[in-house]
């Protein structure tokens, strides 16, 4: 996790305050190794996070700085999500960034912020989670998430697992569990493949469903183009694709590592794979031309995100990105300019 500071008035009565940073994830290489008896799929991926990020404000009230979780009363949450795409990161400006539409519809229970919230007040017995839809009856027992989204939705980006560490990790904060890395990671696991790595981030190899995470060494820093599809694509209807293709070739993720570790660009280009990518394109055939787009711009290479519709173009430099992003004036809704490894949640001071 990164290192911050919180901001606080801490005791009884008072409201803590915390904001989390958390970044995107891409796959530069996923194998699909069958679909099991619960409906999963085993894989072989590996997972670099990149600069591209949600983040989630929290504000909790605080009845007594010294009390155990457990011993709070009742907590109702709340939550409110807002479309950061059109605000430029702080840390590298969008290129031709547009909204991705509405974000009223992401702020009901099933949001995965609040799936997290609700498994770690599980997870530290404090009797409620009961969601809230506005601040009326009993503000003083309400925990408030503001979430700002700019990881695209449905798109191969992990944009949800992504809410679900940072509403983990600020949620630890604020409420004082210090539970320690293991054990939210234990925790992300229950709540989807994704989650355990993004609440950690950095560079990892994933197994079984994607889970079962080990962190692996990346020695240099790589710059993608990512095109970003305005219609999300069903990861379920993915992999359903996937599956009516019938076994994928038994690939393995040597050379990508080989690349990763040394910084070789040329190398990571030839050697990225992903097993979803036909089945994607299959779905939704402009991707193809998405990925030539990509390739005619002066990308090294292209490939899709995950399970889609997001394209990533891999540039030699953090220049040539942001010229061959330059070049692409259509066939996207939204184009950034990244690079990886991007570390993982970070702890941001809060007024």
């Amino acid at each position: 996790m990164g290192a911050g500071s919180v901001g606080a008035q801490e005791g009884r009565g008072t409201t803590r305050r915390v904001r989390v940073r958390v970044p995107a994830k891409i796959n530069p290489f996923l194998s699909v190794r069958g679909r099991r008896a619960d409906g999963y799929h085993d894989v072989v991926t590996v997972l670099q996070t990149v600069s591209l990020h949600d983040e989630l404000e929290v504000l909790a009230p605080v009845t007594d700085a010294a009390a155990h979780p457990s011993t709070r009363r009742d907590v109702l949450l709340a939550l409110e999500v807002l479309d950061g795409a059109a605000a430029p990161d702080p840390d590298l400006g969008p290129v031709g960034t547009v909204p991705v539409g509405p974000m009223g519809g992401l702020a009901g229970e099933d949001n995965l912020a609040v799936r997290a919230a609700r498994a770690l007040l599980d997870e530290l017995a404090i009797p409620g989670g009961a969601f809230a839809s506005d601040l009326g009856g009993r503000p003083d027992a309400v925990t408030r998430l503001r979430l700002t989204k700019r990881i695209p939705i449905a798109a191969g980006m992990a944009g949800g697992s992504a809410d679900a560490a940072a509403a983990l990790v600020a949620l630890d904060r604020v409420w004082g569990a210090e539970l320690g890395r293991d054990r939210l990671q234990a925790l992300a696991a229950r709540l989807g493949a994704d989650v355990p790595f993004c609440v950690v981030g950095g560079t990892a190899l994933a197994t079984g469903t994607g889970t079962v995470t080990t962190q692996v060494l990346a020695g240099g820093r790589f710059h993608w183009v990512v095109g970003i599809d305005e219609a999300p694509l069903s990861t379920a209807e993915v992999y359903a694709a996937r599956d009516e293709l019938g076994p994928s070739d038994d690939v393995g993720p040597d050379r990508v590592l080989r690349a990763l570790r040394a910084g070789d660009v040329d190398l990571l280009g030839d050697a990225l794979h992903n097993d979803l990518e036909v089945a994607a394109l299959q779905l939704r055939p402009a991707l193809v031309e998405g990925r030539e787009a990509l390739l005619a711009a002066g990308a090294v290479a292209a490939i899709v995100s995950g399970s889609g519709p997001t394209l990533l173009g891999l540039a030699r430099d953090a220049d040539d990105a942001h010229a061959i992003a330059a070049r692409l004036t259509s066939g996207f809704a939204r184009v950034e300019v990244v690079h990886s490894p991007a570390g993982g949640p970070e702890l941001l001071a809060s007024s």
